[in-house]
Protein backbone atom coordinates (compact mmCIF):
# COMPACT_ATOMS: atom_id res chain seq x y z
CA UNK A 1 0.00 0.00 0.00
CA UNK A 2 1.23 3.40 -0.87
CA UNK A 3 2.24 5.91 1.90
CA UNK A 4 -1.09 8.40 0.11
CA UNK A 5 -3.48 5.69 0.62
CA UNK A 6 -2.52 5.11 3.99
CA UNK A 7 -2.82 8.21 4.93
CA UNK A 8 -6.04 8.69 2.70
CA UNK A 9 -7.16 5.35 4.57
CA UNK A 10 -6.41 7.06 7.71
CA UNK A 11 -7.92 10.30 7.46
CA UNK A 12 -11.32 8.52 6.19
CA UNK A 13 -11.48 6.70 9.30
CA UNK A 14 -12.16 9.98 10.95
CA UNK A 15 -15.23 10.97 9.08
CA UNK A 16 -18.82 10.77 10.14
CA UNK A 17 -20.47 7.94 8.84
CA UNK A 18 -22.29 10.05 6.48
CA UNK A 19 -19.49 11.52 4.80
CA UNK A 20 -17.72 8.06 4.13
CA UNK A 21 -20.56 7.06 2.58
CA UNK A 22 -21.19 9.65 0.40
CA UNK A 23 -16.84 9.14 -0.59
CA UNK A 24 -17.58 5.69 -1.32
CA UNK A 25 -20.49 6.69 -3.39
CA UNK A 26 -18.03 8.85 -5.36
CA UNK A 27 -15.10 6.50 -5.47
CA UNK A 28 -17.47 3.70 -6.57
CA UNK A 29 -18.91 6.21 -9.16
CA UNK A 30 -15.31 6.51 -10.52
CA UNK A 31 -14.95 3.19 -11.49
CA UNK A 32 -18.06 2.85 -13.52
CA UNK A 33 -17.78 2.95 -17.29
CA UNK A 34 -17.42 6.80 -18.74
CA UNK A 35 -20.81 6.15 -20.71
CA UNK A 36 -22.83 5.78 -17.20
CA UNK A 37 -23.68 9.59 -17.95
CA UNK A 38 -24.70 9.67 -21.35
CA UNK A 39 -27.12 6.54 -20.32
CA UNK A 40 -28.30 8.38 -17.24
CA UNK A 41 -28.79 11.23 -20.07
CA UNK A 42 -31.49 8.88 -22.53
CA UNK A 43 -33.30 7.38 -19.68
CA UNK A 44 -33.79 10.91 -17.88
CA UNK A 45 -35.17 11.85 -21.66
CA UNK A 46 -36.96 8.44 -21.90
CA UNK A 47 -38.44 8.94 -18.83
CA UNK A 48 -39.70 12.33 -19.58
CA UNK A 49 -41.38 11.88 -23.19
CA UNK A 50 -42.94 8.82 -21.22
CA UNK A 51 -44.57 10.90 -19.06
CA UNK A 52 -45.44 13.87 -21.56
CA UNK A 53 -47.22 11.30 -23.90
CA UNK A 54 -48.95 10.21 -20.78
CA UNK A 55 -49.73 13.53 -19.79
CA UNK A 56 -51.28 13.45 -23.49
CA UNK A 57 -53.20 10.54 -23.19
CA UNK A 58 -51.38 8.84 -25.77
CA UNK A 59 -50.61 6.03 -23.40
CA UNK A 60 -52.76 2.79 -22.44
CA UNK A 61 -52.74 2.64 -18.80
CA UNK A 62 -54.10 -0.42 -16.77
CA UNK A 63 -55.49 -0.05 -12.89
CA UNK A 64 -53.16 -1.32 -10.57
CA UNK A 65 -56.05 -4.29 -10.22
CA UNK A 66 -55.59 -5.27 -13.83
CA UNK A 67 -51.86 -5.65 -13.46
CA UNK A 68 -51.90 -7.78 -10.11
CA UNK A 69 -54.68 -10.20 -11.59
CA UNK A 70 -52.44 -11.07 -14.02
CA UNK A 71 -49.25 -10.87 -12.38
CA UNK A 72 -51.49 -13.61 -9.88
CA UNK A 73 -52.79 -15.58 -13.29
CA UNK A 74 -49.34 -16.00 -14.36
CA UNK A 75 -47.66 -16.90 -11.66
CA UNK A 76 -50.01 -19.98 -11.61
Amino acid sequence: MSALLAEIEQQTRTLSPDDRAHLAEILLESLCDPSLPEIEQKWAQEIENRVAAYDRGELQTHSAEEVFAKAKRMAR
